[in-house]
């Protein structure tokens, strides 16, 4: 699957104690009526734990000037989502209380309509309640991309 070029999303849970986040390239549109979302984790994560828990959830499209956000929210053992967003503009979102990236090209704020068990992850359909305002307008937002297991950006 790493010849599939995918977005990359990083997805943040708000869970009373902490903030958990974890970066995610499986994410898609389900439905635009209603607008629905899906996005597939990890069984074994603390994110599922938390998802599974809380109900809802934000994701955060990223640009292009993301990388390294990507790459300190997916290594292992990484600390609380507030702690690695330190330093980026960033707001709770209004319905879930996750964790938003200011600049983000795009973010949605979910909560969770149907929780499927898919091998070793869990899909978790999500009905959209909230688009917060982010990033930039326009040709200037560049989405970042997975391919062959290394981030690229488009043109």
């Amino acid at each position: 699957m790493g010849r599939f070029a995918t977005g990359v999303t990083v997805v943040t849970v708000a869970d009373g104690r902490d903030d958990i986040g974890s970066t995610v390239n499986a994410f898609a549109s389900v439905s635009a009526d209603p607008p629905m979302v899906l996005v597939s984790v990890s069984t074994d994560s603390y994110l599922t734990e938390v998802i599974d828990r809380q109900g809802g959830f934000a994701v955060n499209v990223l640009g292009s000037a993301h990388r390294a956000i990507a790459g300190r929210f997916s290594a292992e053992g990484r600390p609380s989502a507030r702690l690695l967003l330190a330093g980026e503009p960033h707001h709770r979102g209004t319905l879930t209380n996750a964790l938003i990236l200011d600049a983000a090209i795009a973010a949605v704020e979910c909560s969770v309509h149907q929780r499927v068990e898919a091998g070793d992850h869990i899909v978790y359909l999500a009905r959209v309640r909230s688009l917060p305002e982010v990033g930039r307008t326009g040709s200037e937002s560049k989405p970042l991309i997975r391919y062959k297991s290394r981030y690229h950006h488009l043109g």
